[in-house]
């Protein structure tokens, strides 16, 4: 089993998520995020004044996936939430050693 966590722009959002279910990929977490990676930010101007704003706003995705559906997963984030511009995004994959679903206690893919 696998944990996905990807960082993309906010108007992907939506069209990642109707990707993702199209593909049969169910259930993920949405956390509103602020980061900066090679982007290093931006300047933005307030009541004529110029600013900078050192962390860019961006949706973190977190989906957890078997290890059969994980290309899946990622080639659909990647071809949904590519723009071949600089601030795309990241994708990491981390691997869970158990899931246990609270309400019936079932464990492993079936919690999924």
């Amino acid at each position: 089993m696998k944990k996905v966590e990807a960082i993309v722009r906010h108007f992907k959002l939506e069209d990642i998520k109707n990707a993702l279910a199209s593909q049969g990929i169910d259930g993920m977490t949405i956390t509103e995020v602020r980061g900066f990676g090679r982007q290093k930010g931006h300047t933005e101007m307030y009541r004529g004044t110029e600013y900078a704003v050192d962390f860019v706003p961006k949706v973190k995705i977190e989906v957890v996936c078997t290890d059969d559906d994980l290309a899946t997963v990622i080639d659909t984030m990647v071809g949904t939430a590519q723009t071949g511009q600089i601030g795309d995004g990241k994708i990491f994959v981390t691997s869970l050693e158990q899931i246990v679903r609270i309400r019936t206690g079932e464990q492993g893919p079936e919690a999924i």
